[in-house]
């Protein structure tokens, strides 16, 4: 998977999944354009990790309409082309139903919604209108296993997930003419910031567990589903959702 002559767009790429993917396409020769809402401190150690020359820092809130279309029109006048965008940044509130208030549930739906679904429409939007003038693209969508097997405790993620899956797939077929390719990677939980406090807590054994290999996913794992999606040679895999989840979950 060379990447050499490429320019990618990251989400909430500092962290996690986000700075593992970010680091695997920088060493595969693409230049990379590292989005971050928050941590400056986060964005400029990732930032000195990548390999190569001509990354950059692009801090912006997804949430933001206008943030969004600004971060893409950055990348394309300073960069000169956006091949690639990968929509990774993501929220995971609970907000359980029988244990929140009307308002906090209120608040969490439209919170998760804004980050997981609509921010990620957005980007969708404005990085095709720049991939379909140049007749090429990829964009890759960090989905959930919660999708399919359901948040009890995150309502709103699970259905931003898979709000977000059938969104790729609508897209998967409206850009294809285009040459434009769309695909999802669906993670279990992965060894992150996010999930972190999960995993050492009480239930982290038994999440562990829920994989025959004992284990959850690194980072750096789900970062290659991500590669092979957004290579030349996998176009026809476009639509395509690949679960990364050691088998913790099987579908059909």
């Amino acid at each position: 998977m060379d990447f050499t002559g490429k320019t990618v767009l990251i989400t909430g790429g500092t962290k996690g999944i986000g700075k593992a993917t970010a680091i695997a396409f920088a060493k595969r020769g693409a230049r990379v354009a590292l989005n971050f809402s928050r941590d400056n401190k986060a964005a400029t150690a990732t930032y000195e990790e990548l390999e190569g020359e001509g990354h950059i820092l692009l801090k912006a809130n997804i949430i933001h309409p206008h943030a969004v279309k600004q971060m893409v029109s950055t990348v394309v006048n300073e960069m000169g082309q956006l091949d690639i965008v990968i929509n990774n940044a993501g929220i995971y509130n609970p907000h359980p139903i029988d244990d929140s208030t009307f308002e906090d549930w209120q608040d969490s739906w439209q919170k998760t919604l804004d980050v997981n679904l609509i921010g990620p429409a957005n980007l969708c939007y404005c990085a095709a209108q720049a991939m379909i003038k140049q007749k090429s693209g990829r964009i890759v969508n960090v989905s959930s296993r919660g999708a399919f097997r359901g948040e009890p405790n995150h309502p709103a993620y699970g259905a931003s997930k898979a709000g977000l899956n059938s969104m790729s797939q609508s897209l998967a077929k409206a850009l294809a003419p285009y040459n434009v390719f769309v695909g999802v990677v669906a993670p279990g939980f992965v060894q992150t910031d996010m999930a972190a406090d999960i995993l050492a807590g009480p239930d982290g054994e038994s999440i562990r567990n829920q994989s025959p290999l004992n284990r959850v996913a690194t980072p750096e794992e789900v970062a290659y589903a991500i590669l092979f999606l957004a290579s030349e040679g996998a176009e026809f895999t476009t639509g395509t959702i690949i679960d990364v989840n050691g088998a913790s979950y099987l579908r059909s």
